[in-house]
């Protein structure tokens, strides 16, 4: 039970890596050289083997809180003490963004700004997931890590005199822990630096500050390039930054999330590796930044989702796989780390991803989907990548019919999910105007038959008369709320009876206080055991529903609602607990897309609202 919540964390990175650092100012989650990288620091899945590296007050009973520098993706970690109150900045310059290194700088500066602090200082990373032994060199100036290939360099600063320090000493490799005293005005700092970089050096105050001004201008102008000017603009703002945190800038792949191993249930088998990027993230990740105004990152995520579907590299799948490496690559085989007890003991711990082959039809929809928005906002296809668009159209034409594993990855066997078959007409649809709209060649007609097959099977044996609403797949009557995008791609119009009915069926069957579930899996066996949380994703879903149906005085409260729900720095993970707890892999750029989705278009139907009340007064 001395696991931190995991809500208890901030998120910091350089645009190919990210770390996670706990309010307790221990860094226990951070990959290197990439996102999807083998573990230094995973103490978040095991306490005793993933390894950590901590900078915190000596004193027990201290308070800590956590805040980012305005504006900036550097975190600020305060600690509150009878003695005096310290703080510690943890941020990571950003890498190089048109390429992959090996190069990765954490800065970790620590000052006191009232009174006299002492701090604990340890550092024992555990390279490979802790299953890769390492040595350590210490020298006057600092520390150099090795296993194998992999070296980590440790650079204190100048102004900090280490007490007592020693090295940990570990079969699977020594660390080293100090301490040092602050009083009221002094700064200390330390750097780690991944690959093959400079040999241990003090680092001069001129070089921490050039490192901290860098870093903060970087996000600002970044920030400042957003032409979002709508409500709810700082918590739209954090999550944008939050997005481009977990984008691995050469590509321009966004991952799902940072961590892998994070339980939907405490104690519970649904642990899965989200450092991949899904089609479905990628194809959302378009609407948000276009809706934000930021034109070149959704140009990155075009080109990225362009070149999957150019390769064609799917085979049970599709032509499409449903996830890909960062770097575009599909190998992602599934194992297990059985020597890691998992967080709280929610074992298996899983690296890879086993649902990568699976066939979702849905993935089609949404990349047509996103495809056709960019091409309406200047980001267009090129002819080769228009021709390799015909040709995925002329494979769904021949399997959109065939029954699949479905947006959630179930591992229950295939069926015919309703929402794969709205999305298959999506497809057909974005593709059939784009082709009129850009007179591009392609088989029209064709996908106008297919278009209207898929619309009429959907209506026929999608919708469930006995509950009066259509159901998540052809052979049962339960309710899904991915079905909430129904009218946000347009297969219903907002008022249509049907659509209305749904809407009122998963009021009063998946909604909880504004939560979600996103279906009853005791109803609809997914094919694993334990019961999960409600899905951030799905309420904001919700949001953007009940906002096109006209519903806009209850879509305001239960956004504003689940706002309550973020950790103190406005992050989300996956799932909500029953005590609201947050679960699963942290963050979630899922949540965070469908926070940013849900807050455009709530506050372009509260301005349309008030325009026309202002034109009826008038």
């Amino acid at each position: 039970m001395d696991y931190p919540q995991i809500s208890d964390h901030g998120l910091i990175g350089d645009l190919q890596t990210a770390a996670l650092v706990t309010k307790d100012g221990e860094i226990d989650w951070f990959c290197a050289p990439r996102f999807d990288s083998p573990s230094i620091f995973a103490s978040l899945l095991d306490r005793e083997r993933g390894g950590h590296f901590t900078i915190a007050p000596t004193e027990s009973g201290y308070v800590s809180r956590q805040l980012y520098l305005p504006d900036t993706a550097v975190l600020i970690t305060r600690f509150l003490t009878a003695g005096g109150v310290g703080e510690l900045l943890d941020f990571m310059p950003i890498a190089d963004t048109t390429r992959p290194t090996d190069r990765h700088r954490l800065v970790r500066v620590l000052r006191v700004v009232r009174g006299e602090m002492r701090f604990a200082v340890e550092f024992t990373p555990r390279f490979d997931y802790g299953r890769a032994s390492h040595t350590v060199e210490v020298t006057g100036d600092g520390a150099i890590f090795r296993a194998g290939d992999q070296r980590i360099t440790l650079h204190p600063a100048r102004t900090v005199s280490w007490d007592g320090a020693e090295r940990i000493t570990d079969p699977r490799g020594d660390g080293i822990r100090g301490t040092a005293t602050l009083k009221a005005g002094q700064v200390g700092a330390v750097m780690m630096e991944t690959g093959d970089g400079d040999p241990p050096h003090r680092l001069a105050r001129d070089e921490i500050i050039s490192l901290l001004d860098d870093t903060v201008r970087y996000w600002r102008r970044w920030l400042a390039r957003s032409t979002y000017t709508g409500r709810w603009r700082e918590q739209v703002r954090r999550s944008a930054m939050t997005l481009k945190l977990m984008t691995y800038a050469p590509s321009g792949a966004v991952v799902a999330a940072p961590t892998a191993g994070l339980p939907e249930q405490i104690g519970g088998e649904r642990n899965w590796d989200y450092r991949f990027t899904w089609i479905r993230d990628a194809s959302f990740s378009v609407y948000a930044l276009l809706g934000l105004g930021y034109v070149e990152e959704a140009r990155s995520f075009v080109g990225w989702l362009a070149n999957r579907i150019e390769e064609q590299a799917g085979d049970t799948s599709g032509p499409l796989k449903i996830m890909y490496r960062v770097d575009g690559s599909s190998d992602l085989s599934e194992e297990t780390l059985d020597h890691f007890e998992g967080y709280m003991g929610s074992a298996p711990v899983r690296i890879g991803n086993g649902a990568s082959d699976q066939l979702q039809l849905d993935i089609y929809g949404e990349a047509m989907d996103s495809i056709y928005f960019a091409d309406r906002h200047g980001v267009a296809l090129g002819h080769a990548r228009w021709n390799r668009v015909v040709d995925m159209l002329d494979w769904l034409c021949d399997h959109w019919d065939s029954p699949e594993e479905g947006i959630w990855e179930t591992r229950g066997g295939r069926q015919n999910f309703t929402y794969g078959r709205i999305n298959s007409w999506a497809a057909f649809d974005r593709a059939i105007r784009l082709a009129a709209e850009r007179a591009r060649p392609g088989k029209l007609q064709r996908w106008a038959t297919e278009r209207d097959r898929v619309y009429r099977q959907v209506m026929d044996r999608g919708w469930n008369d006995k509950r009066q609403a259509f159901v998540q797949h052809y052979d049962t009557d339960v309710l899904d709320a991915s079905l909430l995008r129904m009218v946000q791609v347009g297969f219903v119009v907002p008022d249509d009876p049907m659509w209305l009915s749904t809407l009122n069926a998963m009021d009063s069957e998946l909604v909880s206080d504004s939560l979600v579930y996103r279906y009853n899996p005791e109803a609809s066996p997914d094919g694993l055991r334990g019961s999960e949380g409600t899905f951030s994703l799905c309420t904001f879903w919700y949001v953007d529903a009940l906002a096109r149906s006209g519903r806009l005085e209850e879509a305001g409260l239960i956004f504003e609602k689940m706002h309550t729900y973020a950790n103190p720095l406005g992050l989300y993970s996956e799932e909500i607990g029953l005590t609201g707890e947050q679960l699963g892999n942290f963050p979630q750029a899922f949540t965070h897309l469908a926070l940013i989705n849900a807050a455009v278009n709530l506050n372009r139907q509260l301005d349309a609202s008030y325009t026309s009340d202002a034109q009826i007064r008038d």
